[in-house]
């Protein structure tokens, strides 16, 4: 209790007593006086009591927390000083460690001088040896310095390169018997566990047909052949093999249509253009519809699902087109059947490999829709319908046409060359082959070294015939590799070619 209201209470029981002491009696008032002065006396120490022991103990709190603070003070300093110790400290170790490597340095600087002396002399004293060892031998060789490098440099080249040869040669052999066994077993087991139907495709397609429907197909003055040929986009060819008609065409799809417009006209019997049109919205849409069925077949046949419906048509459609008279949809199973075979092989996946093989040519379903050749037009469909990247990456690259960026690719690139290349598979013309024999031997006679060369097995071999004289063991083998990049950077190669050169050896003797 604070000073102010204790005289403030004090004030009020004086207060209280002496107008008590005005409103009573005076007998009474004097006794009330002195009960009241009794009383107020008694609170005044009661209240001088509670104060100052409140003062007293504000005074014991006050003298705690400035005791609190002096240690809390002196505390702080003891450990300041501490941290100022231990720094003075370590700054004395480091002025230690520091003039300790002064010292090393300078005894290490001073070792190093004497050492580079050293050597200085050594190598002053070397080259006056050398000096005169070499003019020791241009003395007794009878060849000047710069002779004697030259003839030492030339014997060290050729000597080098006759190393080099032959250790790409054992690198190459081993490296190539291994690819070969590794390649020959994965391309075995992948193709003889394969085996499909190849159907042969041509240009044109023959309908039987009576003598007595060649009029109604011609129709008068030859009104239902032209409204055929110009609806069906086909050729239609009479009286070129007896009891046919020949249906003649570059696109397979409009080949087709034609030919089941064509057999569905002839059985109902009734031709004219209207007929004509009917039938024909009628084969396109049968056509379209098996061309899906044909799609979904070929997916079924490698487990493939979630292909895209329009992905699916596309497939369908290859079933009516051929390469080198190779159907293009067996083509393309077998490519995904081989692909999936060697994907699991080499520990990839399989059922994406056969996926990328399936859709590899799937470009040449719609090549005339899109943009580039059939592999761009086949993998901007890819990704078109969502197919996954490395699936549109093989697409893309399985000719080459963009970098293989993956082991899939290769996969893939390799299944269709396969394919392709197996007997029976194609049947090229043989125009082109006969063009592409002689362009290779006149690639490779170009060359100052051969004599003559000769291309064997449609080009699959090429014999060189090089003068003796002119190359050695060492060159042939040189001339061997020049020749084969020489090939592959300025050729397209569907098979690879085996190039053999030939020294003859020419012994002349004469009996007299």
């Amino acid at each position: 209790m604070s000073w102010e209201l204790l005289v403030w209470l004090v004030t009020g029981v004086a207060g209280g007593a002496l107008l008590a002491r005005r409103l009573t009696p005076p007998v009474e008032q004097t006794e009330a006086f002195k009960r009241a002065r009794e009383e107020g006396e008694e609170r005044l120490r009661a209240l001088e009591a509670a104060a100052l022991a409140e003062h007293k103990e504000r005074e014991r709190e006050q003298a705690a927390a400035a005791r609190r603070a002096e240690e809390e003070r002196k505390e702080a300093l003891k450990r300041r000083e501490a941290k100022l110790a231990e720094r003075e400290r370590s700054l004395e170790q480091r002025d230690q460690e520091m003039s300790r490597r002064d010292r090393e340095l300078s005894r290490r600087e001073k070792e190093q001088l004497r050492r580079d002396k050293q050597l200085e002399a050594q190598e002053a004293k070397a080259l006056e040896d050398l000096a005169a060892a070499e003019r020791e031998l241009e003395t007794r060789a009878s060849l000047t310095r710069d002779e004697a490098r030259a003839l030492l440099v030339a014997e060290i080249e050729e000597r080098a390169k006759r190393e080099s040869v032959e250790r790409i040669r054992r690198v190459e052999d081993a490296a190539r018997e291994l690819a070969e066994e590794e390649a020959r077993k994965l391309i075995c087991q992948a193709v003889q566990r394969y085996a499909g139907e190849h159907v042969a495709e041509h240009s044109t397609v023959a309908v039987p047909i009576r003598e007595d429907q060649t009029g109604k197909i011609i129709g008068r003055e030859g009104r239902n052949i032209r409204a055929f040929s110009q609806l069906s986009g086909c050729d239609v060819l009479i009286d070129e093999t007896p009891g046919s008609v020949v249906i003649s065409c570059f696109n397979p799809i409009r080949r087709e249509v034609a030919k089941r417009t064509l057999e569905r006209l002839l059985l109902d019997g009734r031709v004219n253009i209207a007929r004509i049109e009917d039938a024909l919205r009628r084969s396109e849409a049968e056509v379209e519809q098996l061309a899906r069925q044909y799609g979904e077949s070929a997916a079924l046949e490698l487990e493939l699902s979630g292909l895209h419906p329009e992905l699916l048509r596309l497939l369908g459609r290859l079933h009516y087109t051929s390469s080198f008279a190779q159907n293009a949809l067996q083509h393309s199973v077998e490519v995904g059947a081989i692909a999936g075979m060697l994907a699991a092989e080499l520990g990839l996946n399989a059922k994406l490999a056969r996926r990328a093989g399936l859709l590899h040519d799937i470009g040449k379903a719609a090549d005339q829709l899109v943009e580039g050749d059939h592999a761009e037009a086949g993998a901007a469909l890819c990704k078109k319908y969502g197919e996954p990247p490395a699936v549109v990456s093989a697409v893309a690259s399985h000719h080459d046409e963009e970098a293989q960026d993956s082991v899939l690719s290769q996969v893939v690139a390799a299944a269709n060359a396969l394919s392709a290349a197996r007997p029976g598979a194609r049947r090229p013309a043989l125009a082109a082959q006969i063009k592409r024999v002689e362009e290779l031997e006149e690639l490779v006679g170009e060359l100052e070294e051969v004599e003559r060369c000769y291309a064997f097995k449609a080009g699959a071999e090429l014999r060189v015939v090089v003068d003796n004289a002119k190359v050695d063991d060492t060159g042939a083998t040189l001339l061997a590799r020049e020749i084969a990049r020489k090939i592959e950077e300025e050729m397209s190669l569907t098979q690879d070619v085996r190039v053999v050169v030939i020294r003859p050896t020419r012994v002349v003797s004469y009996a007299r």
